[in-house]
């Protein structure tokens, strides 16, 4: 952590002065858990609680300082969906581009390539420049790609952002149809307790980084609900994990 800009083009070199330097935050703190396979696990925990990095380590996006993430199977996030384009390149081409970034085959690419033009409804400019694209279309083709890809591992952050009101409400439907597969495993971050109650079996409740509970959903939400947010003097003194 440094007080300005200054201090933290200093840090990059590793040049840290007492009076700059102020240390550093564990955005995921001792964090442990195992998900299984087809498992439909929620996420929860106030802004800053580290949901979001977690789910970022898994997907690759960003690694672990210590410790390591163990990951089997074909991953497809709605994290950032705009990151990641080639901004030269068409969407067409883009398209192409994250298939063989994730291993997939030109065949498979090939076969999945209409439905996902279809589904981000961007007419003749899929083969337009991505440069072309307002940042909405991006959002567009990023999630057509993520949901037709058809992962074994989904992950999930509420944190949409993809046109009008009509794909919107086209973008939750296909999500919901994800999560009912029972053979996917789905990671689910929200802040929508009804949501998470509705898809999911198991709740990870996170707070400053750390795991304070892990269990059935529906005790989980209710650890949620009655202990974060309050002040730490108020917090039980210690932690439940049901492993």
């Amino acid at each position: 952590m440094y007080k300005d800009e200054r201090s933290q083009f200093v840090g990059l070199f590793g040049w840290k002065k007492d009076d700059t330097y102020f240390g550093s935050v564990n955005a995921n703190d001792g964090l442990s858990f195992q998900i299984n396979k087809g498992e439909a696990v929620a996420f929860l925990g106030q802004n800053g609680a580290g949901k979001s990095t977690a789910l970022k380590i898994i997907t690759g996006v960003s690694f672990p300082t210590a410790g390591k993430a163990t990951v089997k199977g074909k991953v497809s996030a709605l994290l950032e969906l705009n990151a990641g384009f080639d901004s030269q390149l068409t969407g067409r081409e883009n398209i192409s581009l994250r298939g063989q970034a994730l291993g997939l085959s030109r065949e498979e690419i090939k076969e999945l390539e209409p439905g996902i033009i279809e589904f981000a409804e961007l007419g003749v400019y899929i083969d337009q420049p991505i440069r072309t694209y307002s940042s909405g279309m991006k959002s567009r083709l990023g999630f057509a790609f993520a949901v037709s890809i058809n992962p074994e591992i989904f992950v999930v952050d509420e944190a949409l952002s993809v046109g009008d009101k009509r794909f919107k409400q086209k973008c939750v439907k296909r999500i919901r149809e994800i999560m009912m597969d029972q053979d996917t495993t789905v990671l689910f971050v929200t802040h929508a307790t009804g949501v998470a109650k509705e898809f999911c079996t198991r709740g990870i409740v996170l707070d400053q980084g750390e795991m304070v509970y892990d269990g059935p959903i529906e005790a989980a939400i209710a650890y949620y609900e009655t202990y974060c947010g309050l002040a730490a003097a108020a917090k039980p003194a210690y932690k439940v994990e049901n492993k």
